[in-house]
């Protein structure tokens, strides 16, 4: 897990040195479908593994709850980032 977390900062890292190239302004697009095309691979693995399948009621109640946590903390810590760092303050 931390490699992941290492590899995406350092993917971070040079995207904010190289973001003047102008070849790096036109990835947004490839990179949407390679996710997606990931997503629909992943599914697929899902789908063919019997385990999972056989226990997709228990298994499911538990993913549900914690995406949906994952999911609501996500929007607090949003929200609260765009109100003290972003929202524009009026003069009182």
């Amino acid at each position: 897990m931390f490699i992941v977390i290492g590899i995406m900062f350092g993917g971070i890292a040079v995207g904010y040195v190289l973001r003047k190239v102008e070849i790096l302004q036109k990835v947004g697009k490839p990179i949407s479908l390679t996710i997606y095309l990931l997503l629909f691979l992943l599914g697929i693995t899902v789908g063919s593994n019997p385990d999972i399948m056989n226990n997709l009621t228990t298994l499911g109640w538990q993913a549900f709850l914690l995406a949906a946590a994952g999911t609501l903390g996500s929007v607090v810590v949003a929200g609260l980032v765009y109100r003290y760092f972003f929202k524009e303050r009026r003069a009182e």
